[in-house]
């Protein structure tokens, strides 16, 4: 098991989307190198003080590279910090070679390892980091309880990139589970249509083949009923297989919600939120997914304005069809929090506004509230499945 184990973390891989450089990494080399200027000035017993100050400021550049390379600033950092070593016991009994400054590059490359190294790259590094560790340990004639607690020290921003790590890969994993139950429901959905079309083909079919003997006109008006009946159901079995994207599901034979029901969805009994529906243009004629879309948007919004609005007293919903698009607009009055992250539902719902070709935005309003806007394809495309936008 133990075999196993050291197996998967050799061959885990990246985390994906690692930034290159952002704005506090700037931040953070102006600190390094003001406090490399304000040592190097102020400290009197700097030994070799041009060798400190070249090396403090080589530390101080790492961290730039810390997402992208993190094995490689690792090994440049504690070869460093070897070398600092060697030339401490060079340069004894003089004192230590290296300017403190330098110390908080070590502890950010040391969190950087576990946070954004593949698993290759965290052994590799900590070996390394427990080479520096071990030679300092040997250089220097300290208490031991100064030494397990150093060694605890350096470890610490380990141990918290790790956990950062691991939230982040849970958090990912969610969210990719709530893409797929979406897509999953999506497929039902459109599995109720197909076989409603199918169950209007076979019927038709049966009656044509009862009036060819009779009424031939009939039997070919029946033929061009299916021929209907069947482009429709290839047209959504375009969709279904789009969404379903190599997931089996099964169906249910519940036929999901949609326009029609907003009136009795936007009933509040409590009496807490004041819900103002309004329903604009040809809203009759949607294709089923798109018609169920709508009003899983309006049923996540409005839940959420219910749960999370403060000092809200109304849910402004506008649904708008339009020649090509369905417009959908949920934005409650509340006092406006700050919040910025989307939920488990927002993250559903935006996976079924891309499957359907269309988008969802959602975040605080200007002034007040929260507000959620989607556009939705009316119809789709000649290909015969919805118009998809580039990511």
């Amino acid at each position: 098991m133990l075999r196993d184990d050291l197996r998967t973390l050799w061959t885990e891989p990246r985390p994906p989307g690692a930034p290159a450089r952002v704005r506090r990494d700037w931040a953070l080399l102006a600190a390094g190198l003001a406090g490399v200027a304000l040592e190097a000035t102020l400290r009197e017993n700097v030994v070799w003080r041009p060798v400190a100050v070249v090396f403090a400021v080589w530390l101080c550049l790492l961290p730039l590279w810390r997402r992208t390379r993190p094995l490689a600033m690792v090994k440049l950092a504690f070869g460093s910090v070897i070398l600092l070593q060697v030339a401490s016991l060079v340069a004894a009994p003089r004192g230590t070679v290296g300017l403190d400054t330098g110390a908080w590059v070590v502890l950010v490359l040391v969190y950087a390892l576990p946070r954004w190294g593949s698993g290759r790259e965290i052994v590799l590094g900590g070996a390394v980091i427990l080479a520096a560790c071990t030679l300092a340990t040997l250089t220097y004639e300290t208490p031991v309880v100064e030494k397990v607690g150093g060694y605890v020290f350096l470890l610490l921003p380990g141990v918290v990139g790790a956990a950062v790590r691991f939230r982040v890969t849970a958090r990912e994993r969610q969210l990719d589970q709530v893409r797929s139950r979406e897509r999953e429901q999506l497929a039902r959905e459109l599995h109720d249509t197909v076989a409603h079309h199918v169950s209007a083909m076979v019927i038709i079919a049966q009656a044509g083949r009862v009036l060819a003997g009779t009424d031939p006109s009939a039997a070919v008006g029946a033929l061009a009923g299916v021929e209907e009946e069947g482009a429709r159901t290839l047209e959504e079995m375009r969709a279904m297989v789009a969404a379903l994207r190599d997931r089996g599901v099964g169906a249910e034979l519940a036929p999901p919600a949609g326009v029609a029901d907003l009136e009795r969805l936007v009933r509040t009994p409590d009496g807490r939120l004041r819900v103002d529906l309004g329903l604009e243009g040809e809203l009759d004629a949607l294709p089923p997914a798109v018609d169920a879309a709508v009003y899983r948007i309006v049923q996540e919004s409005v839940t959420n304005a219910m749960r999370h609005a403060v000092d809200a007293t109304e849910v402004v919903v506008r649904v708008v069809a339009e020649r090509h698009t369905v417009r959908v607009s949920v934005r409650d009055n509340g006092r406006r929090t700050g919040r910025g992250r989307d939920g488990y539902g927002l993250t559903g719902l935006r996976e079924r506004a891309t499957l359907l070709g269309g988008t969802l935005r959602a975040g605080p309003g200007t002034d007040r509230g929260w507000h959620v806007d989607a556009e939705l394809p009316r119809a789709r495309n000649e290909s015969g499945v919805h118009s998809r936008p580039r990511r």
